[in-house]
Order: structure tokens, then sequence, then C-alpha cells
């Protein structure tokens, strides 16, 4: 554990060494997929939503 700012820096510098960071392709590749899923979600609870307000209209209609 640092006990000074100095050693705290070269610790972090350390570790930072240390990330791999994604390639261009894999950052886009997971972008669309994120919003793909967004968009499937969107669908899912648009659906359920609407299937459960007929529901509700039907009993209190």
């Amino acid at each position: 554990m640092a006990t000074n700012p100095f050693q705290f820096i070269q610790e972090v510098r350390t570790e930072t060494k240390k990330v791999v960071w994604p390639t261009r392709r894999e950052t886009m590749i997971t972008t669309v997929m994120v919003f793909i899923m967004c968009a499937f979600a969107s669908l899912f609870f648009f659906l359920v939503d609407q299937v459960l307000g007929y529901g509700v209209g039907l009993v209190l209609g």
C-alpha cells in the first residue's frame, strides 16, 4: 500500500501498463451488440406493456 503520493503514482502507472485495451474492431462489435440488445429489450418491454394494458383494460372496462 502506498504511503506517499510519489509511490502511489508509481504503483498506478505500473498497474496501468497491465491494462489490455480492446481493439477498434472489438469496440465496434461490442457497440453494435449493445444497440441490438437495447432494441430487443425495448421491443420486449413494449409488447409486455401492451399485453398488460390490454389485460387491465379487459378487467376494469
